[in-house]
């Protein structure tokens, strides 16, 4: 039951511009900025944790989550290229997903939908009902329906992306994706076999120290390890930037959250990600820009097969 939502007509972001009430004056330079660039096919967003509430003015950890994406969307929309598309890797709610909490997140996303195709999954803040609801769907949600989850495949020149949905049980800290879903992506892989593919979740494979990350998550990495197409996995849930290379090869890339940290020092941001024909480079985009690791790139090569 995948959610995309397509990139906005200019007649589209007016209206919704108009309907929120806000910015209503800056939205035709706006919009001019996001759409008027060309775009990189091979350059990918990736925005997570953004745990927005209903209430734009919410603070969590002394942060205002609101703000953080805002500057987030501003910086993006303002990049000098529009990218193939943009993926928000979970927990877009502040807590359990409140109907509100989802009102307003699209409403923030709004510009950035100017540019690209907008893909969404879930994390463990979230409630599937409520953003199901809350956000319209495209034809392909029928075609998941059995899983009853937020598993994709987006198709990109150089790779494929393959969403999937770790949502165990709301605002409950560790994941889950299931046997069905494990089932889902072997058969979505045996059909791709040729073209490099990109896992994206929101939850962190979990060792069995871990209780807080993926519950199945050494299942996850065998099933990885063993298709050898798969080059990367890219996740959010830690609030955290780091990036390294799994015993199989495989890439292990932790976005950093656009809200707060939950360790004082680190950054908080987005990730742009440029991809080539034997690898990527992953570049952090820190919200404060003096952070140590603002634009940091991390170049990635694609293991063998």
């Amino acid at each position: 039951m995948p959610i995309h939502l397509p990139q906005l007509t200019r007649r589209d972001f007016l209206k919704r511009a108009a309907l929120a009430g806000t910015g209503v004056l800056l939205a035709p330079s706006l919009f001019a900025q996001a759409a008027g660039k060309g775009q990189d096919a091979d350059t990918v967003f990736f925005f997570s944790d953004s745990h927005i509430a209903a209430d734009p003015a919410t603070l969590s950890r002394s942060v205002n989550m609101h703000d953080q994406l805002a500057a987030v969307v501003r910086e993006a929309v303002a990049w000098p290229v529009r990218p193939a598309t943009v993926v928000v890797n979970g927990d877009l709610a502040l807590k359990d997903g409140q109907p509100g909490d989802y009102a307003t997140f699209a409403a923030a996303l709004d510009p950035v939908r100017a540019l690209a195709p907008v893909h969404l999954s879930l994390g463990n803040h979230d409630e599937r009902e409520h953003f199901w609801k809350a956000l319209p769907g495209d034809a392909a949600a029928a075609q998941e329906a059995a899983l009853q989850r937020q598993a994709a495949v987006v198709e990109t020149a150089r790779a494929n992306f393959f969403l999937l949905d770790s949502l165990r049980q709301t605002n409950v800290t560790a994941g889950e994706l299931g046997s069905a879903q494990l089932a889902w992506l072997t058969k979505e892989l045996a059909a791709r076999p040729t073209k490099p593919a990109i896992v994206v979740v929101h939850h962190n494979p979990a060792t069995q120290a871990d209780i807080a990350g993926l519950m199945d998550g050494e299942e996850l990495l065998t099933l990885l390890a063993a298709n050898r197409q798969v080059k990367a996995y890219v996740f959010g849930h830690t609030h955290d930037w780091h990036v390294e290379t799994h015993a199989s090869g495989v890439h292990l890339i932790n976005l950093p959250p656009t809200a707060y940290v939950f360790k004082a020092g680190r950054p908080s941001g987005w990730v742009r990600a440029t991809l080539a024909a034997d690898g990527a480079e992953f570049e952090l985009r820190a919200l404060d820009v003096k952070h140590p690791e603002h634009g940091q790139v991390k170049k990635l090569q694609w293991r063998a097969g």
